[in-house]
């Protein structure tokens, strides 16, 4: 095989220059918050310190002279880098308090609760993908698997979820602690709100890449060997792991820095919440020592994850004999076409009911009103009707996801197809919590939807990205792109016949499993105030606004979350027919 076409590797001097280039600027956007946000950073930080809302104008100098607020933020940068080394990282603007001890402290419940996640992640994924493991080792794999189970619980709101196993297995049955982080039992609850639904995302995705490993010559040779099926499983699970292990880093460091809700419902004192009461208090030299916490952290996970696909891969990655990877053609049952079929019916009535209603009455005589012919999903805090802003958010929140979903997959495939540039900035970004990033755009742009949508983009192609470069570099390894290049295939040809469509499949089935990740995104910037502003209706503000009345009123949050599984359901099912044949 040619070097021009060899597997394509970073070198390690590369990847090392753009991942230090990538924290650099992302630790800049960082010291420039309290200056773009537009608010005066000495009456946020006073603000902070004693809820003062109209401290005078000595007392603002005062703080100004205090912090050195007239030098600048590269100033402020500079002297905090320089005490890193010595292991200074300043003081606490709010508190006064050495800054570094915080951050160890959160970080190291951030990872304790990050492991229990991290397993509770494997585990159901091994689930998900343990029907078509059992039949596809047995040669017993005849029909496609819609995905559906892996959409409803990887479309489940994690602040929903948390909220519902505090008030049940933590408050009404007292299995576990529903509140603090004392010992191994706090961290059951919160592993189990972050864990199912980052494993039902993984397992979707790996559960869809198995018959392929399935349909391999080597697995048909095996079972006609003899072989026992556990034994042709373990190589099946080894062949398609590696490209699924790239969406294991944004999922790990989104344990970490992007549980922030779910930090704040068991009142945990982790990494995220840290980070995020900082960021809004403009505490810039805690924000700081965390963010530079989360790089360290995601470049040290990418690095396993490179080491590990390695390993996994073996010899033929290094050789150029990886054999290619074909989803066979399996039959779509029928009970398929029934569900898509049902999901548009019930989000077409459900937009077209709601768009007869108004989303905006108010009627305070009304409050909290449990599903009746007059409300049938009920009525809200304001009295206004559920249906109605259902109804009227449907086009506009499917609209802003699709679009931020494609913008996110597009960049991602994009960068990806370049990984010596994309390696370091891709687990860099992916470590940049989005609420962060939402802070750092709409300082720039102002709250809106479009604002919302351009941050939750920044963040959101890395792991399209990750996964790009993975399945690019194993294509690339394969002996067909050496005989391709032998007959004189050009860069074209091989990306058009060979790269893009083992590349764009499972890209898509990704996206298609992420779309109800970012309607929550969105929803919990514009809960900040950084994006959709009220009264506008749409799906993931209505969850937010609704959540804490989830124990006294549950049919305000049933509603949302019920419009949010179909969505996601069809998005999946839908794009299971496409692929498969008639049966």
């Amino acid at each position: 095989m040619s070097v021009a076409h060899a597997p394509a590797r970073p070198p390690v001097w590369s990847a090392a220059a753009g991942r230090v280039l990538a924290a650099a600027a992302l630790l800049g956007a960082v010291a420039l918050l309290p200056w773009l946000s537009g608010a005066d950073p000495a009456r946020t930080v006073l603000r902070a310190r004693s809820a003062d809302q109209n401290p005078t104008p000595a007392e603002l100098d005062a703080v100004r002279r205090q912090l050195g607020l007239d030098e600048g933020p590269f100033a402020h940068l500079a002297h905090w880098l320089g005490g890193l080394p010595g292991g200074d990282a300043g003081v606490s603007w709010v508190s006064g308090e050495p800054v570094l001890p915080q951050v160890a402290t959160a970080l190291s419940v951030s990872l304790t609760l990050m492991l229990g996640a991290l397993a509770v992640t494997v585990l159901v994924a091994g689930l998900i993908c343990a029907r078509t493991v059992v039949l596809g080792s047995r040669r017993r794999l005849r029909q496609d698997r819609a995905g559906g189970t892996a959409a409803v619980l990887a479309a489940l709101p994690k602040f929903l979820l948390a909220s519902v196993l505090a008030t049940v297995c933590g408050v009404w049955w007292g299995w576990f602690p529903s509140s603090g982080w004392e010992g191994p039992q706090s961290m059951v609850l919160p592993s189990l709100a972050l864990g199912v639904p980052s494993g039902a995302m993984l397992g979707g995705l790996l559960d869809q890449a198995l018959p392929a490993a399935f349909h391999e010559p080597w697995a048909r040779t095996a079972h006609a060997a003899g072989l026992p099926p556990g034994h042709i499983a373990r190589d099946a699970v080894r062949r398609t792991l590696p490209g699924v292990l790239p969406q294991l880093l944004p999922t790990v460091v989104a344990l970490v820095g992007g549980a922030v809700a779910v930090e704040k419902i068991f009142n945990i004192p982790g990494l995220g919440r840290l980070a995020l009461e900082a960021a809004v208090a403009q505490d810039l030299p805690v924000l700081q020592t965390a963010t530079l916490a989360l790089v360290l952290l995601g470049v040290s996970a990418g690095a396993l994850i490179r080491a590990l696909r390695h390993a996994l891969l073996g010899r033929p990655l290094r050789d150029g004999a990886l054999p290619a990877l074909h989803r066979p053609p399996l039959t779509v049952p029928r009970f398929l076409r029934w569900t898509t079929a049902a999901c548009a019916l019930a989000l077409l009535a459900l937009v077209t009911a709601g768009l007869l209603r108004d989303p905006l009455q108010v009627d305070t005589a009304a409050r909290l009103l449990a599903p009746s012919p007059e409300h049938p999903l009920g009525t809200d805090a304001l009295g206004r009707d559920l249906l109605a802003r259902l109804g009227h958010g449907a086009l506009r929140t499917a609209g802003v996801a699709l679009a931020v979903t494609a913008v996110s997959a597009l960049a991602g495939l994009l960068l990806g197809m370049a990984p010596r540039l994309s390696a370091g900035p891709t687990e860099v970004v992916s470590t940049l919590p989005a609420v962060l990033a939402g802070l750092l755009v709409t300082g720039v742009t102002g709250p809106s939807v479009w604002g919302a949508a351009c941050a939750v983009c920044v963040v959101g192609w890395s792991p399209y990205a990750a996964q790009t470069a993975a399945l690019l570099e194993q294509e690339r390894a394969g002996g067909h792109i050496a005989a391709a290049v032998a007959l004189g295939a050009g860069r074209l040809h091989l990306l058009r016949r060979h790269l893009l469509p083992a590349v764009v499949p499972p890209l898509l089935r990704n996206a298609l499993l992420r779309l109800p990740t970012t309607v929550l995104v969105l929803a919990s910037l514009g809960f900040l105030g950084l994006g959709e502003q009220p009264p506008t209706p749409e799906w993931g503000r209505l969850l937010s606004e609704n959540q804490p009345y989830a124990e006294l009123a549950p049919w305000t949050v049933l509603g949302p979350a019920a419009a949010l599984v179909v969505l996601s359901v069809l998005a999946v099912t839908g794009s299971a027919l496409g692929r498969g044949k008639d049966g």
